[in-house]
């Protein structure tokens, strides 16, 4: 098994810091391009409905007026589910409707995509009602979302 190297993410106690963190950007429901920045290999621990599976843990950027927002998502790797798979690959520019495709995750971080976003409620351990982005749907892959937009 290989070690993973966090040489350079872990601190000393007298180390000194400075970043204070990005300030949460909550969108406001509409269309939004998006950038794949991070993807990870996980796992979905199952539900009622479908058993334990492969998921892939994907990290998105949305420019917006409001500022740089960062979207976490996970797509499952499940047939009944596959429409959702399609859905990001062809909004990524990689899958066409009606057409077969070899899913290569490789090629996933970089892309540049399109989707609805819209505000998702959930109640924190405080009892709170807080807010997240979340994707609604996909936006099938067109290179015009890609010109000369402000954000």
């Amino acid at each position: 098994m290989s070690e993973i190297n966090n040489n350079n993410l872990v601190l000393e106690w007298n180390d000194s810091i400075e970043n204070d963190g990005q300030e949460y950007i909550l969108l406001p429901e509409g269309d939004y391009n998006f950038t794949v920045i991070d993807f990870e290999r996980g796992r979905f621990n199952g539900s009622a409905k479908i058993p334990p599976t492969n998921k892939a843990i994907l990290t998105v950027q949305v420019e917006s007026k409001e500022g740089i927002a960062t979207v976490k998502f996970d797509l499952i790797l499940y047939r009944s589910l596959e429409w959702r798979l399609s859905s990001f690959f062809r909004s990524i520019g990689q899958k066409k409707h009606g057409e077969k495709l070899v899913m290569d995750w490789t090629k996933v971080v970089g892309s540049k995509g399109r989707a609805h976003f819209k505000q998702r409620s959930y109640v924190n351990m405080n009892g709170e009602e807080k807010f997240v982005n979340d994707i609604d749907r996909f936006i099938d892959y067109n290179e015009d979302f890609f010109d000369d937009l402000p954000f």
